[in-house]
């Protein structure tokens, strides 16, 4: 995971203790989430694709996740992992909470959900995932529609979270499984989204093309 990010030898050696810490103390992955950008720093993860960090995370964003991953192994993804992460998100800044949703995108990536006893955490992880939908924060929003919101997220709140990205100016490169989720109202909905742009004389984001099918 270290060597996947830009960061520098001090940040990766942080990193490697903090989750070796959280493997043996979970009650330590607070202070971790609280000192991790500072610790790893706050570069996006793709620098040339995404300068601002929004459409793809940040550094610190990917280092909270690998530290949610590690709590999951280390309490399993049971209720008590739901619990510890609605306190993470509902005590942490803008940046903790996606550092949660992207730990989510981690663990349904790693088929980590997928079990019997998870059921608890995919509910909490809508709940959250309903609470940055409703932000007015582009990384927020973005985060919410990674993996975890490809899986989980029902068709309506799905869809409405894409519109809301193309009102915000952020790239659907944000959104997972664009392609697959994609359907006819999602196409009707960014139709009618261009024609009122185009009436007040707004420019139509290029995006929308993504979302409509000719």
């Amino acid at each position: 995971m270290n060597a996947d990010l830009p960061i520098d030898r001090a940040g990766s050696d942080w990193l490697t203790t903090a989750l070796a810490e959280v493997a043996r103390d979970p009650d330590s992955i607070t202070r971790a989430f609280a000192f991790a950008a500072r610790r790893v720093g706050r570069a996006p993860r793709q620098p040339d694709a995404d300068p601002s960090g929004v459409v793809h995370g940040t550094v610190d964003d990917a280092a909270r996740a690998a530290l949610v991953v590690a709590l999951a192994d280390a309490v399993g993804t049971g209720p008590d992992c739901a619990d510890r992460l609605v306190s993470l998100y509902r005590q942490g800044d803008a940046a903790e909470r996606r550092g949660v949703l992207r730990g989510l995108d981690a663990l349904t990536e790693q088929g980590g959900l997928g079990g019997g006893d998870a059921g608890a955490l995919v509910a909490a992880g809508l709940d959250l995932a309903a609470d940055a939908l409703r932000a007015n924060d582009p990384s927020l929003v973005a985060a919410a529609v990674g993996p975890f919101g490809a899986r989980y997220l029902d068709q309506h709140t799905w869809r409405h979270a894409v519109l809301k990205l193309v009102f915000q100016g952020v790239s659907l490169g944000a959104v997972s499984d664009l392609d697959t989720r994609a359907d006819d109202e999602l196409d009707r909905m960014a139709r009618d989204f261009a024609a009122e742009r185009r009436a007040a004389g707004r420019p139509v984001p290029t995006d929308l093309d993504r979302l409509t099918k000719e």
